[in-house]
């Protein structure tokens, strides 16, 4: 049951962040890797949602670096093919943390669609990133599952 209610908070999430997506040209998105974003060429970072995809800066291991590499670079070409929608969304954190270094390191958040497909799906898909869903105020522990 449990994995039910999560799917179904998941897609009425993703519905209603995509409902008010705006068209953003692919030149407007710099990668900073495989989650992360700069739209409009601004600070700060936009940490995209639903998903966790392996660090390159501070991997634990070889592996996540390697695979965190791969995603940034997948995330770069999907960017570049094109017919892009961008939504600004509320970071999982309390209120008054909103915009500051506790609160997802003062990075925006947001989701990015590719022909109609969120990013984040694409990358977990291709095995490149996993899931990662909060609730309105805070998040699980981050799924780290790239090195043994």
């Amino acid at each position: 049951m449990h994995l039910t209610t999560l799917a179904t908070t998941t897609l009425i999430f993703i519905l209603v962040l995509h409902a008010n997506a705006e068209p953003i040209d692919q030149t407007d998105i710099r990668v900073i890797d495989g989650d992360t974003i700069r739209v409009y060429h601004h600070q700060p970072n936009v940490r995209l949602v639903g998903f966790n995809a392996p660090e390159t800066r501070n991997a634990a291991c070889p592996a996540e670096f390697e695979l965190g590499s791969r995603a940034t670079r997948r995330l770069r070409d999907i960017i570049k093919l094109g017919n892009l929608d961008f939504t600004y969304a509320r970071c999982s954190c309390p209120t008054q943390t909103q915009g500051t270094f506790a609160c997802n390191y003062g990075r925006d958040c947001g989701t990015l669609r590719a022909n109609g497909r969120d990013v984040g799906a694409i990358l977990i898909e291709e095995g490149l990133a996993v899931p990662f869903v909060c609730g309105p105020t805070h998040c699980p522990k981050t799924p780290r599952p790239w090195c043994p």
